[in-house]
């Protein structure tokens, strides 16, 4: 069983109203922010949006942009896993050897490949002459092949990182406002929403997805374990220690169930000892990743996730918490805070200032224990 087959499920249980809403608004060529922290399902939402109206997919994950070569190559990327129809090859070929033969090239043997042409002489107006072309295109594709694109881009506001001017921010944001049958989806965390002063010439409409009900992540669990003749013993605390595994946390809770899956029990019942071992084996296998994730946060955002870990708060700048964990005051807390939330691994003050990721949340005490 693989993730797609425990997440579609899960979309329809607990976001049938911001699914609509995304479907409603990519059907009227409208333009999406589309907030939530990693494993809230924000992309695969919009897929499934994108394919309910029938458009052409564009993803581009701007986390990988380094600069602004590095964007219109993986712009590249994207337009070139979208096209497929022989239409769109068909106009795709016929735009390179075009307008836009002095820069791009393109091959449609074993897949189709549009890839910008690179040499020791190529200037950064060549390069910005290049992004320019490239961000028509989309509206372009979508006229010639009488189909609409929806461009998703994830982590947009990464680019901010080395594009400290915002040329290459507002040039897009131009094309964003400009285009009619190309509809653009920024997803970003939920602490990216309240950053939006640069985009209020913009018509965003914003879909936010917070932590799912635990009657809804409990009805969805128990529908796909029953599929695999399973189900929660009601004489232990199995649904329960679930549940608090996961938080309602979409991510989390299709990896756990997805494990669950596999258990293999005469009766079928999913007992206590059944629900710890499955979730030590998770912990067990993600450790990896979630220690490399500690490593690379500053020593003050490090510092504070493992104390909201060890002791979750609603207040982690009063006095007390600040001198109960030996945190700094001030500026570098704040900070801290900014930060992690702008990582999408904890939430603002709406929510209590709680970790995003519970089975991160619950490797951390583990390991501080």
């Amino acid at each position: 069983m693989n993730s797609s087959e425990l997440s579609a499920p899960l979309e329809l249980y607990g976001r049938q109203a911001q699914f609509q809403q995304i479907t409603h608004a990519l059907a009227q060529d409208k333009d999406l922010l589309i907030a939530g922290v990693p494993g809230s399902g924000r992309r695969t939402l919009v897929r499934r949006a994108a394919a309910e109206v029938g458009a052409k997919i564009v993803e581009v994950d701007c986390i990988r942009a380094t600069d602004g070569q590095r964007l219109v190559q993986l712009i590249c990327e994207g337009i070139s896993q979208a096209v497929k129809s022989q239409g769109a090859i068909a106009f795709l070929r016929e735009w390179v050897t075009g307008e836009a033969a002095q820069f791009f090239v393109f091959k449609a043997e074993s897949r189709v490949n549009l890839q910008l042409i690179l040499s020791n002489s190529t200037t950064e107006e060549q390069l910005w002459q290049a992004y320019q072309l490239l961000l028509k295109l989309p509206q372009q594709l979508a006229d010639a092949v009488g189909r609409q694109v929806v461009i998703i881009l994830q982590s947009f506001p990464h680019i901010r990182f080395w594009d400290r001017n915002r040329r290459w921010e507002k040039l897009l944001r131009s094309e964003i406002k400009r285009q009619t049958e190309a509809s653009y989806v920024l997803v970003a965390t939920l602490a990216e929403t309240s950053e939006r002063v640069e985009e209020s010439d913009i018509s965003l409409e914003t879909v936010k997805l917070t932590p799912l009900a635990d009657d809804v992540v409990a009805a969805w669990a128990s529908t796909v374990l029953h599929r695999e003749g399973l189900t929660f013993d009601p004489r232990s605390r199995a649904l329960e220690r679930f549940l608090n595994a996961v938080q309602g946390h979409l991510g989390d809770a299709s990896t756990l169930v997805r494990r669950l899956c596999n258990v293999r029990i005469s009766n079928g019942l999913i007992g206590d000892r059944q629900i710890e071992q499955t979730i030590r084996e998770v912990l067990t296998d993600l450790s990896t990743i979630f220690e490399s994730l500690l490593v690379l946060l500053p020593a003050s955002q490090a510092q504070l996730l493992e104390s909201l870990a060890l002791d979750p708060t609603n207040k982690p700048q009063s006095r007390e918490y600040i001198n109960k964990h030996h945190l700094s005051r001030g500026g570098s807390l704040q900070g801290a805070i900014a930060g992690l939330q702008h990582k999408g691994l904890i939430y603002g003050a709406e929510l209590d200032y709680r970790i995003a990721l519970p089975l991160f949340a619950l490797w951390i005490r583990q390991r501080l224990s």
